[in-house]
This record gives C-alpha cells, sequence and structure tokens, in this order.
C-alpha cells in the first residue's frame, strides 16, 4: 500500500515568485485588487478633507479647483469599486496625472498629486511582482 507523500509543514502556499519561493497569500490577486482599492479610497479621503484646509492656510482656492478636487475623489472612489477590471489599473494611473496637473489650480494639489503618485508607483510595483 502507498503511502500519501506529505507536504511539510513550513511549505508556504500561493504561488511561487518565480524566484522559487512562493508569496503565501491564498489569493493574491484579491490582495493586489484590494491595495489598489484602498489606495484609491485613502486618496480621495485625503483630497475632500484636504479642501479646508488648503482654503485656510494656502490663500485663494477656487471654485473651479475645489470641484476639480471633488470630481477627481469621485474619480477614484468610482475606480476603487472597479479594480478587477485591467483598464482601471490604467485609469487610475491616469487619474495620478490629472491630480499633478492639478497642481496648476493650487501648488498644494501638485504636493498630493506627486505623493499620491509615487505611491501608485509603489502599487504598481507590488502588483507586478506579486501577480508575476
Amino acid at each position: 500500500m502507498d503511502e500519501p507523500q506529505s507536504v511539510p509543514d513550513d511549505a508556504p502556499d500561493g504561488p511561487s515568485d518565480g524566484a522559487g519561493r512562493r508569496s503565501g497569500l491564498k489569493n493574491p490577486a484579491r490582495t493586489v485588487r484590494s491595495l489598489g482599492a484602498a489606495t484609491l479610497i485613502l486618496e480621495a479621503l485625503v483630497l475632500l478633507l484636504a479642501i479646508q484646509p488648503i482654503r485656510l492656510v494656502g490663500g485663494d482656492l477656487s471654485g473651479t479647483a475645489i470641484g476639480v478636487i471633488v470630481a477627481l475623489a469621485v474619480l477614484a472612489v468610482t475606480l476603487s469599486g472597479m479594480m478587477r477590471r485591467p483598464w482601471a489599473w490604467h485609469v487610475a494611473t491616469v487619474l495620478q496625472g490629472l491630480l499633478m496637473l492639478s497642481g496648476f489650480l493650487h501648488w498644494s494639489l501638485g504636493v498630493l498629486g506627486f505623493m499620491f503618485g509615487l505611491v501608485w508607483v509603489y502599487v504598481l510595483h507590488v502588483r507586478r511582482v506579486i501577480l508575476s
């Protein structure tokens, strides 16, 4: 009678990372989508909470700038629910560029765009490492 082969207790679950190591994630695609969605939700929250401090400390914030901030926040929240679709990752990358360009409306929006752009580059790096 053949005995079933045993798996070592220290063998992690999940796909290999290409170097023979495993990520340890049961559902890497869901984890990456959650990271992207959480980043976009955080970005939307920061954008909306930044309106009043920018108005009080930074000087003039026009109605156009406030409208752009709200539109970008709505787009970020909408995209966070669509991270299953591959095109949503591309649109979210464009969102980071639009936020950087909004720095022409107020310098602090450009700073926020740059910071979230760096965060998004890291999210894309993590996505590439985990899913490849």
